[in-house]
């Protein structure tokens, strides 16, 4: 792994005492063995601290001296256990070490005031019991290990918002799973248990057709998530998919083939397969074919030109929720429109049994002149199992409280505030009953998209 010159920059000014009273540290790719002692030059300022792709197995005792630190980042590097000196740094809320090679999560790892950890890709076969009491947990991602089971005592957090356990080997999902009162971002593809309940006797969805690679001619990069790179493409054949024609603007999403925080690209590709096509989804038309390195990717309409994601993705301060522009105003009428465009989607999705997990501002597309809304990236989306009703049902419940929240939102954002107006002011009710803590007491989705349609 080669050094980060940002990183070895950074470092250098660290060591020349230049760095004084920084609340930041980034020192990620600087090919550290051990923490350098400068950083305790900054105990009483640094609150967060970068040290992603190093090569780090273990972190000092001394620690906790950074008596202010709230985020620590150790991704990338070699750890095969949580340091346990975490659980002594006082004022630590978020710890991530994604692709470490983690295997063990001792209990007195967990600082007292967790509120996000991400474990994501790594060799994990089972959690401490002790992770359930840590009650100010919001975020937890853990998809990409090895877990057959979880705790028990997870079912003790009530402000858990946000669970990734996809491409794990739960056997089941526990009943308190889906009771959690305040969860609302799920997801679970690549796990035994979903693979069992969706059996050979459910029928499969109808396959897209194959565009092969030579018949596209690749253009500019438009964007990057999590999974992969958007491009503009053309077609250079006549045979436009999906009901395409020569006016058609197209977009390829090519995959990088690993593990993200939400799953594998190929549990991606079979969602959106299941929920086929809608005004108001970025869905594919035709899988690609023949790529000269195997790569994975999806045809798609490109998105209409003024549409632009309603809000960015959370911070480190806000955790599950995302960054709306400041002053953003919104008519009744636009937003009115917003909502029925999302609801509309998601209720597509329900019917087709695919649970989008990721249901956020930062993941709809909207054209602010109109309201035109259009649901986007699904990464972490889950196939239902249609031959269980009652736990389709229950986990439909948990996406309902998302797009209760996703709903408030938007209205928040109306001119004059939602009681201002009647419309909006009864679409405000729908989504308090949409986030009420006790699942089962929230509507289905069609009820609330019947409500805009009447």
């Amino acid at each position: 792994m080669g050094a980060d010159v940002a990183g070895l920059n950074t470092l250098d000014a660290l060591r020349k005492g230049q760095l004084a009273g920084s609340t930041r540290l980034d020192l990620n790719g600087a090919g550290l063995t051990t923490l350098p002692p400068e950083v305790y030059g900054l105990a009483d300022t640094l609150e967060v601290l970068n040290l992603s792709d190093n090569r780090l197995t273990t972190l000092p005792h001394d620690l906790p001296r950074l008596h202010r630190l709230k985020v620590i980042f150790c991704s990338g590097n070699p750890f095969t256990r949580l340091p346990e000196v975490l659980g002594a740094c006082a004022a630590l809320e978020m710890v991530g070490f994604k692709s470490c090679g983690v295997q063990e999560v001792p209990a007195a790892a967990l600082p007292p005031k967790l509120r996000w950890l991400t474990l994501t890709d790594n060799a994990i076969q089972s959690l401490p019991p002790e992770l359930g009491e840590r009650p100010a947990l919001q975020k937890l991602m853990l998809a990409g290990n090895r877990l057959e089971a979880l705790p028990s005592s997870l079912s003790q957090l009530a402000h858990l918002e946000l669970l990734r356990l996809s491409d794990n080997r739960l056997i089941q999902l526990p009943s308190w799973l889906p009771e959690l009162p305040r969860l609302a971002w799920l997801a679970l593809s690549g796990n035994p248990f979903l693979e069992r309940c969706l059996g050979r006797e459910v029928p499969a969805a109808t396959p897209l057709p194959h565009i092969p690679w030579a018949a596209l001619q690749v253009d500019a990069l438009l964007g990057e998530g999590a999974s992969g790179h958007i491009h503009r493409v053309h077609l250079h054949s006549q045979d436009h998919p999906g009901g395409g024609d020569a006016h058609t603007a197209w977009a390829l999403k090519l995959f990088k083939g690993h593990m993200t925080s939400d799953g594998l690209p190929e549990h991606e590709m079979a969602a959106c397969v299941r929920a086929g096509p809608h005004p108001n989804l970025c869905t594919p038309v035709a899988t690609l074919a023949h790529h000269p390195q195997d790569q994975l990717g999806l045809l798609m309409p490109l998105v209409p030109q003024g549409h632009v994601p309603l809000a960015g993705p959370p911070s480190l301060q806000s955790c599950t929720r995302d960054v709306y522009a400041p002053g953003l105003l919104l008519s009744p009428k636009v937003a009115l429109r917003l909502l029925h465009d999302g609801v509309s989607a998601v209720a597509h999705l329900h019917a087709r049994g695919v649970l989008h997990g990721d249901l956020y501002a930062h993941n709809t597309l909207w054209h602010p002149a109109t309201g035109h809304a259009l649901l986007s990236d699904m990464g972490a989306a889950t196939v239902l199992p249609a031959n269980d009703a009652v736990l389709s049902g229950a986990l439909k419940a948990v996406e309902m409280r998302a797009l209760g929240l996703w709903m408030a939102e938007v209205l928040e954002r109306v001119e004059g505030g939602a009681e201002a107006h009647p419309a909006t002011q009864a679409a405000m009710a729908l989504a308090q009953a949409c986030t009420v803590l006790h699942p089962a007491q929230r509507p289905e989705v069609n009820d609330v998209l019947n409500s805009f349609i009447e």
